[in-house]
């Protein structure tokens, strides 16, 4: 009856940068790290635990061998996957797949349901969220013609926004972002455009564009930005989204508060302040940039300190 803390995993991206060194104090020495995997058991980034009975052990052989932490949620995948991204340049624009069309076209993969959290950003960023072709054969010839402009919706963000981007959705985080990802268990992602730029080997990044409109869904699909908020003395807790994928929320805590855990498991990132997590006689101290999961068998828990803290369970 412990926590789960992990050690991220960081990843190199062609437009990543230095933000989760300089913002979350983390041990990197590269100045192009795009992706932090925080909350991972995908082949592609299978994250260790950090400290307990399960210290050195991988979260997918935790998932694995002892699924009773987990609420015996049946699955051969943990479902989820947690990120924190730093675009320094634009991502390209891509597309994920649905479960069936993954399952189908790569090899049992999962679909990519995402969602996104604004943790900070430049006054002017912008992201690629949907296009404006109303008919497939449309998307294709705007594709087919470079008409960029023309078919990509441009939206405006600020730090605190957060959006949903379901399997199918065209988009791209653009320069200037510093996002925590909340994803479905997967990392296929099919190119339509990349700026036409190069590699470190001179060459321009495969694009999969036969792929990226077969998955596009075609009229886009507008989502409202509805959110639930709880207030109490001690903390604010706003649902984001709750769906089929996954719930995701955000704790503000401002003191100690109490809390009931009834979920298979919940993951948690702590993404400013500081302060501490207890279960029972146990107590844990909790900084900017830690990331854990709390399992079946925790069923009440107390958060204390100053801290934003994005929470995600199934």
């Amino acid at each position: 009856m412990e926590p789960l803390f992990l050690e991220p995993i960081f990843m190199d991206r062609i437009w990543g940068g230095s933000l989760l060194k300089d913002k979350f104090n983390y041990n990197i020495t590269s100045p192009t790290t795009g992706e932090c995997w925080a909350i991972s058991s995908h082949e592609h980034g299978d994250c260790v635990i950090s400290s307990g009975i399960y210290k050195g052990k991988r979260l997918s052989q935790l998932w694995n061998e002892n699924k009773e932490l987990f609420g015996n949620t049946p699955g051969d995948k943990f479902p989820l996957l947690t990120k924190i991204l730093d675009a320094n340049e634009n991502l390209s624009v891509q597309v994920h797949p649905n479960d069936e069309y993954a399952k189908n076209n790569e090899n049992g993969e999962l679909g990519k349901s995402e969602c996104w959290y604004i943790i900070d950003c430049n006054e002017d960023s912008e992201i690629i969220l949907g296009h404006n072709a109303k008919s497939r054969e449309e998307l294709e010839s705007m594709v087919n013609k470079n008409q960029w402009e023309k078919l990509l919706k441009i939206v405006k963000i600020k730090k605190g926004d957060f959006f949903y981007v379901p399997s199918g959705t065209i988009h791209a985080i653009r320069k200037g972002a510093l996002i925590l990802e909340t994803q479905q268990n997967s990392d296929t992602t099919y190119r339509l455009y990349d700026y036409d730029r190069l590699d470190s080997t001179g060459s321009k990044r495969q694009l999969n564009i036969e792929k990226a409109i077969a998955c596009t869904n075609v009229p886009d699909a507008n989502f409202d930005r509805v959110y639930t908020v709880v207030l109490k003395d001690n903390f604010r807790c706003t649902t984001f989204v709750s769906n089929e994928f996954f719930s995701v929320h955000k704790l503000d805590i401002f003191g100690e508060c109490k809390f009931k855990h009834n979920k298979p498991f919940s993951l948690y990132s702590v993404i400013e302040g500081s302060g501490k997590l207890v279960h029972g006689t146990s107590e844990y101290n909790l900084i900017k940039g830690v990331h854990f999961i709390l399992p079946y068998d925790i069923d009440e828990f107390t958060f204390s300190g100053n801290m934003e803290i994005i929470c995600s369970h199934i």
